[in-house]
């Protein structure tokens, strides 16, 4: 894969922010970011990254740049194999996944801890740029952090993919969708079963 020196900054720019926030700049953040004032330039630049299939993008659609295997690679990226324990709802809790195949990751995108990835099912974490269907790298933790996006075990046999708060001896699984209700628990009824770090996503 033959880049010019531009195109490997972009292209490393896209990669560290869509790792960092979890979903990807917009074509105005790219231009600032390197001082490119006309927004043709910056089009110039995605599409010839998209001729190279190195990255995907719906046009007109802000923050829809989405990295395909092909630039893991170009980047130079490591992957490494997680187990893909099953799938977590971003909606309604459904049962507790099983271990059951691998999917490689790159490196970078796991964290120090033991990791696994799950498939995301629903809709309830859409304005975290979570949607049906991917999948998130996870940490094996205990406790998490107020505002972290977590997989929660209800009661013991239900998994459900929100963002954590506490509030007081309650437990609040805030939805990032606002026509969804957040749950709120005794937190004796809640067990921390990771942390999401990283965000897969397949076509």
């Amino acid at each position: 894969m033959i880049l010019t020196r531009k195109q490997r900054e972009i292209l490393d720019y896209i990669t560290r922010f869509i790792d960092e926030k979890g979903y990807s700049p917009s074509l105005v953040e790219i231009g600032e970011h390197f001082g490119l004032r006309s927004p043709a330039t910056v089009h110039k630049h995605i599409d010839n990254l998209r001729r190279k299939g190195l990255v995907r993008k719906s046009w007109n659609v802000n923050r829809s740049l989405e990295l395909t295997p092909a630039a893991r690679g170009a980047m130079g990226v490591r992957a490494i194999r997680l187990p893909l324990a099953g799938r977590v709802a971003a909606g309604e809790p459904i049962e507790a996944p099983e271990q059951r195949e691998v999917i490689a990751v790159p490196e970078d995108m796991t964290g120090p801890g033991e990791c696994y990835v799950l498939e995301v099912r629903g809709d309830s974490m859409l304005d975290e740029q979570i949607r049906d269907g991917d999948h998130v790298v996870v940490e094996k933790r205990a406790r998490a952090r107020d505002g972290e996006v977590v997989v929660a075990l209800i009661d013991g046999d239900e998994t459900t993919l929100k963002t954590f708060h506490r509030d007081g001896s309650r437990v609040r699984l805030q939805p990032a969708n606002p026509s969804m209700s957040p749950i709120i628990l005794p937190a004796d009824r809640v067990m921390i079963q990771g942390v999401v770090i990283g965000l897969l996503r397949r076509y």
